[in-house]
């Protein structure tokens, strides 16, 4: 199964840093939050990657070109027209395809713009801002077993984002609305699992994935939520960084699975 980022944003919100590169190649610990997602879904066996690229789209893509000299050494000999030699290689075992989806594009239109890389089949999709410990395989049962165009992955935090009223009996998604002072609801995280028949409601690049496509797909009762009462964080801002930086620095990063089984 693919597993879809968007990574195309501007990154406004963390601009001492994303003047310079996309947000998701901001670097916490040293790798780009974007590895540390990826990473994420490989300790569970995804390993198929579609990178939504956009604002510097070039450097994510020459990131992942020189991958191996960024994590092996190598020698160049010069006096042998500069061969290059990698050596203790770190292979990752993915398959990585970088889409330019548009400098502009909103996140639905980017979604839509990868259809022909994903095919008739079900794909996953989070965003390259935030990390989590979100068990991947439970999240893809649970949207087998309940059979919606949709599943989002739903966290309490301090409200920012867009807010989510959850049906109890079934968990399905009733209502999606800007969130208010008084907000103790969920929010959605990202970390989705995504039919094929998800493109037939997104127009096209002018379309905001959290806005219309969520909207009608509530209307549709085609939306589910995975509740998740473990570790997420977005890196929105520079102290939500340092946070995580923290974390990292203290050994206490919690989405680092691969570390800490």
């Amino acid at each position: 199964m693919k597993v879809v980022i968007l990574a195309g944003g501007f990154g406004t919100r963390i601009s001492e840093e994303s003047h310079l590169k996309p947000k998701p190649m901001v670097e916490i610990g040293g790798k780009p939050i974007l590895w540390h997602i990826m990473k994420e879904y490989s300790y569970y066996g995804f390993h198929d990657f579609i990178i939504c690229a956009g604002y510097k789209q070039h450097i994510i893509k020459e990131w992942f070109a020189d991958y191996y000299l960024y994590n092996s050494d190598i020698t160049i000999d010069f006096r042998n027209d500069g061969k290059l030699t990698v050596h203790n290689n770190i292979a990752e075992p993915w398959s990585v395809t970088i889409i330019d989806t548009g400098l502009n594009t909103m996140t639905g239109g980017r979604i839509k713009r990868i259809q022909p890389y994903v095919g008739d089949e079900p794909f996953m999709m989070t965003y390259g801002d935030g990390v989590s410990d979100i068990n991947m395989s439970e999240l893809l049962e649970f949207h087998k077993k309940h059979g919606k165009i949709a599943t989002l992955t739903a966290v309490h935090v301090e409200q920012r984002f867009g807010v989510l009223e959850i049906d109890h009996s079934d968990e399905t998604v009733r209502a999606f609305r800007e969130k208010t002072e008084v907000d103790g609801s969920r929010i959605n995280a990202g970390y989705m699992v995504l039919e094929p028949g998800i493109f037939d409601y997104i127009e096209g690049d002018d379309t905001v994935f959290e806005k219309e496509t969520i909207s009608r797909l509530v209307s549709d009762g085609e939306l589910d939520a995975y509740r998740h009462d473990g570790f997420w964080q977005c890196m929105d801002t520079k102290r939500e960084k340092d946070q995580l930086e923290s974390m990292i620095a203290s050994n206490r990063a919690p989405w680092m699975v691969w570390q800490n089984h």
